[in-house]
């Protein structure tokens, strides 16, 4: 079976395909990955990955889009809108248009027999829609996405005529959010979440626990490069004097002079730091979230836009953490978050209904099953 993966302009996009892609692979399939700008990085998980969109990555897109259209990026900092994806798509609509023509190019090269997509990958469902195969939409987070793809294809109205696709597709959907932490059943086929965050080799100061409770910090890759690090600066002034160790997982950026008990750490795979962590402060992105929950982890989160409040809420409203805002995380909510039963006690639930979910693996027959029927 051959199997062509879609995915959005994303890192956070592209990470939750490949525990996927390497079940596909391990089980004997062949896979292609396409992507772009930031979603290259799927690379390091020895995927060939074909770019579809040279020399473009995220924030040149979507500052393309706040150039042309405003408007659409004004709606994804919107608190109230972006617990809704629907919302999300007239800009994903509009980085699709801008990815399809290499996307189609690719898929009519490889010929496959069923196409998966990540959420908000418009370019998935034509492609499949064009070649007359099969199409699986991977999950990646807490908002639900019922409305979405067809409000896509109305996005996309001008790609499918120029591509001649009149049909569309029915997708199978792959849900990777924990069921007690939805509001309603899964969506489609119910998926352990198996974090990936890329490989590395470990630091010595990751190799031992912490002699002191040790709280992780990150924006993910997509906050820092459009919004700063203001939230951040914030969190060390909060961490000055308490008794923890805070680590700043934010990459190579000079953020000046640190308190003792703070340290600024280059890129380290996420799921390996949260391991020697007693909690994390991070912004929202579902990979973080899900990824944090998989570890056992209280978390507080600090949303600022996208699906970021869904997934905040999803963990405030199961009692594994707090959403909040910036000005609002001190001393006394982090001291809370480190020693408080209850968040603890329901991390820990959470993870292992996680680690009973099925897992990738488990979903390459189905897969195999579609793409024959």
């Amino acid at each position: 079976m051959r199997v062509l993966i879609v995915s959005a302009l994303g890192t956070g996009h592209v990470l939750p395909a490949v525990p996927l892609a390497w079940a596909l692979r391990a089980a004997g399939h062949d896979v292609l990955l396409t992507a772009a700008g930031d979603a290259l990085v799927a690379e390091r998980a020895g995927l060939p990955v074909e770019d579809v969109l040279p020399g473009q990555d995220m924030r040149g897109v979507f500052e393309w889009i706040k150039a042309n259209r405003p408007e659409l990026v004004a709606r994804l900092g919107n608190t109230e809108a972006t617990r809704d994806l629907r919302e999300a798509v007239p800009v994903f609509a509009r980085v699709s248009d801008r990815m399809v023509d290499g996307i189609v190019d690719a898929a009519t090269r490889y010929r496959p027999d069923v196409v998966v997509y990540t959420q908000l990958q418009g370019a998935g469902p034509l492609v499949a829609a064009k070649l007359g195969v099969p199409a699986v939409q991977q999950g990646f987070g807490f908002a639900r996405t019922d409305g979405v793809n067809e409000l896509m294809r109305e996005h996309l109205a001008d790609a499918y005529r120029r591509h001649g696709v009149v049909g569309s597709v029915r997708p199978e959907r792959i849900d990777v959010a924990p069921p007690s932490m939805l509001g309603g059943p899964p969506e489609g086929w119910s998926a352990r979440y198996i974090p990936y965050n890329s490989g590395a080799v470990l630091p010595d100061w990751l190799k031992h626990p912490p002699s002191r409770p040790r709280v992780a910090v990150t924006l993910g890759t997509v906050v820092p490069a459009m919004s700063g690090f203001g939230t951040v600066s914030r969190i060390v002034d909060v961490a000055a004097g308490m008794d923890a160790e805070f680590v700043l997982a934010v990459g190579k950026t000079d953020l000046g002079d640190l308190p003792d008990n703070v340290v600024a750490v280059p890129w380290v795979p996420l799921n390996e730091l949260l391991r020697t962590c007693t909690a994390v402060i991070h912004h929202g992105g579902a990979g973080t979230t899900l990824t944090a929950a998989d570890a056992a982890l209280p978390q507080i989160v600090v949303p600022d836009g996208a699906d970021r409040y869904a997934n905040a809420d999803a963990v405030h409203e199961r009692g594994i953490g707090v959403s909040t805002t910036p000005d609002a995380v001190d001393a006394d909510l982090v001291e809370w978050l480190l020693k408080a039963d209850k968040p603890r006690a329901a991390a820990a639930e959470v993870r292992d209904e996680m680690h009973g979910m099925p897992t990738p693996a488990s979903l390459v027959p189905r897969i195999v099953e579609l793409a024959a029927s």
